[in-house]
């Protein structure tokens, strides 16, 4: 009796065994085909942002930001940029008012890396002149969706245009790759 039990337990055993082991390498495979494979090159081409968010002021308050960018990427880790952008309703420096006209800021360029597992990072470098201090750094977290025709981002830290320390800052974008087809994204 005791042997036929054994004999049981160990075919028992045995499949418990194989059918995990099976389990096991459905689950490797499965996670293999989730990574998404991203590069530097996923994003290549124009991306329309909208940017929102708010800047937090000496004072304690908090002054809304909002605005649009087209960026390029090369698909080899370099950027430009044009953007409009206004902070508790006036635009940056350098964008113009109502009497003179507003225009895009311009010349602005950077860098960015996206990793196989599509999160990334980006710095815009916004190249304004000033007389001291930074010229303006914004670095972003990021994370690429919809095989590369959406991104969307966080800024990390921003220095403005003469300033010599980061500010605090909540501000995020989200872009749709110039072209795509945006209605079509959304059944994917």
């Amino acid at each position: 009796m005791k042997q036929a039990n054994l004999r049981i337990l160990t075919m028992l055993m045995g499949r418990f065994l194989t059918v995990s082991a099976l389990l096991l390498g459905l689950n490797v495979m499965a996670a293999a085909a989730d990574n998404d494979g991203c590069s530097n090159a996923t994003l290549k081409g124009d991306y329309g942002f909208t940017i929102l968010g708010d800047q937090h002021n000496p004072d304690g308050t908090r002054s809304p930001v909002k605005g649009i960018a087209i960026t390029h990427f090369d698909g080899t880790g370099k950027l430009t940029q044009t953007d409009f952008v206004v902070t508790d309703g006036v635009p940056s420096p350098g964008d113009g008012n109502a009497e003179t006209g507003f225009h895009f800021q311009t010349g602005e360029t950077g860098k960015y890396t996206v990793n196989p597992d599509c999160t990334g990072s980006a710095e815009i470098d916004l190249n304004v002149p000033v007389p001291s201090g930074s010229s303006g750094v914004i670095k972003l977290m990021l994370f690429v969706t919809r095989s590369g025709r959406a991104i969307h981002t966080v800024v990390a830290e921003f220095t403005p245009p003469g300033a010599t320390e980061p500010v605090l800052n909540t501000i995020r974008s989200d872009a749709w790759k110039i072209g795509s087809d945006r209605d079509q994204d959304d059944r994917d």
